[in-house]
């Protein structure tokens, strides 16, 4: 064998172990920043009919009406995202009505376990989207990051508003909800979370969203704090305090 090939041969065992020891390392880093502890495993269990008041600060359950969750997904799909769902409408004094949908799923830490965008299952369900916005909903408590929709279907016109939380985080799909669970997988955590949509079934999307607002803000002051974390997550201060 010449010097020649006798070099080419150890170059190629070199490369071949540098191969097994990139290889071996990125199985074993790997492993070690695979989150295993779940959130939910270690803060109190959340029950979605306890939380949420019947009555709300000027605001009641209409019970004779159903707001269904919009989702395309199959029965087994949705127990699969989420470990809880709850559906209501609300009726005030002047007649105003608000449909409330939570969806609560103890793993939001991966793509296939994560809350659906409103905007994707309701255009799945034959509705077109008319706005879609980014805005922050103020209450008392703070602000919370939302996104507004118009979903538009014949002759109903359904402006929404929606938020997600990822562990104690308000956050909303895309690069800011992949950071934050990122963050939490670096700190070995599977967090958990929920989708908080409220919508109406309203013309003008100005003052569909005003009422959302109002509600969301009565349904704040008719729960505890700790309630409130775990709908919204721990809020940025109105006045820029955490």
């Amino acid at each position: 064998m010449s010097p020649h090939s006798i070099n080419l041969r150890k170059k190629s065992i070199a490369f071949s172990l540098a191969l097994c020891v990139m290889m071996v390392s990125s199985l074993v880093i790997s492993k070690a920043i695979t989150p295993t502890e779940r959130l939910a495993d270690s803060r109190p269990a959340l029950n979605l009919d306890a939380l949420i008041p019947a009555d709300i600060a000027g605001w009641e359950e209409d019970k004779t009406l159903i707001a269904a969750v919009v989702n395309p997904q199959t029965e087994v799909a949705l127990k699969k995202i989420y470990a809880q769902t709850l559906s209501r409408t609300y009726v005030n004094r002047q007649g105003d009505r608000i449909m409330l949908s939570i969806a609560y799923g103890s793993d939001q830490g991966g793509e296939s376990t994560q809350a659906h965008r409103p905007e994707i299952c309701y255009t799945a369900q034959g509705f077109s989207i008319k706005d879609n916005h980014i805005d922050v909903l103020k209450t008392a408590s703070g602000n919370i990051p939302v996104r507004r929709l118009v979903a538009a279907n014949g002759m109903r016109n359904e402006p929404l508003t929606y938020w997600v939380t990822v562990g104690d985080k308000a956050t909303l799909p895309g690069v800011r909800r992949k950071l934050t669970q990122l963050s939490y997988g670096l700190n070995g955590t599977i967090p958990d979370g929920l989708i908080f949509r409220v919508s109406t079934i309203q013309k003008d999307a100005s003052s569909a969203y005003a009422l959302q607002d109002q509600f969301v803000n009565a349904l704040f002051t008719s729960i505890t704090p700790d309630q409130q974390i775990r709908l919204a997550g721990k809020l940025d201060r109105l006045d820029g305090k955490t």
